[in-house]
């Protein structure tokens, strides 16, 4: 697929890496981005791996348009974006607003219900207090961490004070990660809608083999199914897919995003949170989705390059 942009060929810099506990992750699918963009020969394809890069660094990479692959707090969470809008080219994925936003996942479930989505109770895990505050089974997680990064489920007062102990733990070694606390939704089946300019893709059902989707089994497992367009009740698919839409809308998700919700056995799709740059690893969902509609790799993210282009409004400290 060629690019109906501009007639001469886009230099695309592809930024992969990042400092966060999903570095590893980013490396494979910003090498996945990079191989597929360099599939169109009106781009001209450079991948670089980034730590905690500064605008100084940034501004040195020679590129019309950047296409940041990053998971975690720094490459997907504001700061990078921050970065990018003061760099003042264009770029894909959501600006520093909604990335903040989208990776506090407190933040994200109280827009989610004021948009009309169901979400479950949630609270800010508290190390001083022996308690729990919600009412068991309750899963303890990260606010501003990805892929399944420090999960942990408790079903009773002594299990919650097991995983309050390994949660302090991590605490400590992590000075400033925070953690919440969620009523859990137990046994429910497990559904992503990723959202691609702001439309909907297919539905799609992840049955890990496992009782958590987890890390391992999101990046690591081969046995995972993916079922998409899976059977569901017209207004349960409805309800996610639209719902979605809304909720990218409401908060000011640009480009895309991934939204994942729990169903639980009387139909109820529960919000979980929103992740506004989806992986893009031979496991990933958004791509998956995306291929259900026809677009291949090289074409999704040919158009996610097209469409940063035409939402680029330069800030004035880029045309400083």
């Amino acid at each position: 697929m060629e690019t109906n942009v501009v007639n001469e060929q886009v230099r695309v810099a592809v930024l992969g890496g990042g400092p966060d506990a999903e570095r590893e992750v980013s490396l494979v699918s910003s090498q996945s981005v990079a191989d597929a963009l360099a599939k169109n020969s009106g781009f001209v394809v450079q991948r670089h791996v980034i730590g905690r890069i500064t605008r100084e660094a940034l501004t040195a990479i020679r590129a019309d348009v950047l296409f940041p692959v990053l998971h975690g707090g720094f490459g997907e969470g504001g700061p990078l974006q921050d970065l990018m809008e003061l760099d003042g080219r264009p770029f894909v994925g959501c600006r520093s607003h909604a990335a903040r936003l989208c990776m506090d996942k407190l933040a994200s479930k109280l827009t989610s219900t004021g948009v009309g989505l169901a979400t479950k109770l949630g609270a800010v895990f508290n190390p001083r207090d022996l308690g729990c505050p919600l009412s068991f089974p309750v899963v303890v997680k990260p606010i501003h961490e990805g892929s399944s990064v420090g999960v942990h489920f408790a079903s009773s007062p002594q299990q919650f004070a097991i995983v309050s102990a390994k949660v302090k733990e991590d605490m400590t070694k992590n000075s400033g990660r925070s953690y919440m606390i969620e009523e859990a939704v137990m046994g429910g089946r497990e559904l992503t809608v990723g959202v691609l300019d702001g439309k909907s893709l297919p539905v799609i059902e992840i049955k890990p083999r496992v009782a958590f989707y987890d890390y391992e089994a999101k990046y690591n497992r081969d046995d995972t199914q993916y079922v998409v367009s899976p059977e569901l009740p017209a207004e349960v698919e409805l309800r996610v897919r639209s719902g979605s839409e809304v909720l990218a809308r409401a908060i000011g998700i640009r480009h895309l995003c991934r939204v994942d919700f729990l169903l639980d056995k009387v139909g109820v799709p529960w919000f979980l949170e929103v992740n506004t740059m989806p992986g893009f690893t031979g496991h990933s969902l958004l791509p998956m989705a995306a291929a259900k509609t026809g677009l291949d790799m090289t074409q999704l993210t040919t158009r996610l390059v097209e469409i940063a282009i035409r939402d680029h409004r330069p800030s004035a400290a880029g045309q400083q």
